[in-house]
């Protein structure tokens, strides 16, 4: 058995689209008070000025009876009720790509995390790439990871090829950054975020849908993806690799992505995936 680096890839996928619905890119931002209310002064009351030509019998007959007109006035006063502030308007969600890729970068407890994200459109590129998955297909220039860095591979063995395990090991990295990452702030990442994925996905989708309805059916739809056992044999029409069983060839594009991740990666891929789907029930 001899190994061989093949040049060839089995598509363009590029990415782990899995991974994108998993992770929920959508940054995490704490929201915020706007600056506290101004206090506003109590109004001052200007005392009377006396009139000089007032003689001082009739000024103290005056003065007696404000005493007791005001004695009077403060025990008919009523309760002074104390109104609480008005609550302070939180600040704008920053949905920028640095403030995106940094929080979610935060989230994550794995130091390669900021080199396997893309830089750019990271909200818009998540929705189409979910969108994509719960219609079985891949959004292949909307990914939100960058692309692995070593090349397929296959061996040889009796006039057949099949994927070498170094090939299962290029998404490794990928899956340890989604284990790092808690479920429940993945889903707190996603509901602070809904409201703008709303808008995205009603600009490319159905506005009335709510996408987590997609969301559920691209999880669904890669839970159904078959396990299956190594080693895993493919073959080549000159241009691509294919799997050499039919019925895996007939999988869509999503479910053949995640097959080419490994046994052991796909089995830690799909409890991820279980977990998010019950948190969002």
């Amino acid at each position: 058995m001899t190994d061989e680096t093949n040049s060839k890839s089995i598509k363009p996928h590029i990415i782990l689209a899995v991974i994108v619905i998993c992770v929920v890119v959508i940054g995490f931002f704490t929201l915020s008070g706007g600056d506290d209310p101004e206090e506003i002064p109590e109004p001052k009351i200007e005392a009377p000025i006396p009139d000089p030509i007032v003689d001082v019998i009739e000024q103290q007959e005056i003065d007696e009876y404000a005493v007791e007109d005001e004695s009077e006035s403060m025990d008919e006063a009523p309760d002074v009720v104390d109104m609480p502030p008005p609550e302070p308007i939180p600040e704008p969600i920053d949905t920028s790509d640095a403030a995106v890729k940094t929080s979610v970068i935060g989230l994550a407890d794995y130091e390669a995390a900021a080199r396997l994200l893309v830089n750019d459109d990271l909200l818009r590129r998540f929705v189409v790439m979910t969108e994509n998955a719960a219609n079985r297909t891949i959004a292949t220039n909307h990914q939100v990871i960058v692309p692995p860095e070593q090349k397929f591979r296959v061996y040889e063995q009796s006039d057949k090829s099949f994927i070498d395990a170094a090939s299962f090991k290029r998404y490794t990295p990928y899956v340890d950054t989604l284990d790092s990452m808690e479920t429940e702030s993945l889903i707190s990442l996603y509901e602070v975020y809904k409201p703008a994925i709303k808008d995205i996905y009603a600009e490319i989708g159905d506005p009335d849908e709510d996408f987590t309805f997609v969301l559920m059916d691209a999880i669904n739809h890669l839970l159904d993806t078959p396990e299956v056992p190594v080693p895993i044999e493919v073959e080549t029409d000159s241009v691509m690799y294919k799997f050499a069983d039919d019925r895996l060839e007939s999988l869509s594009s999503v479910q053949k992505q995640l097959l080419r991740t490994g046994p052991e990666n796909m089995r830690r891929i799909k409890a991820k995936l279980r977990e998010v789907k019950d948190a969002l029930q």
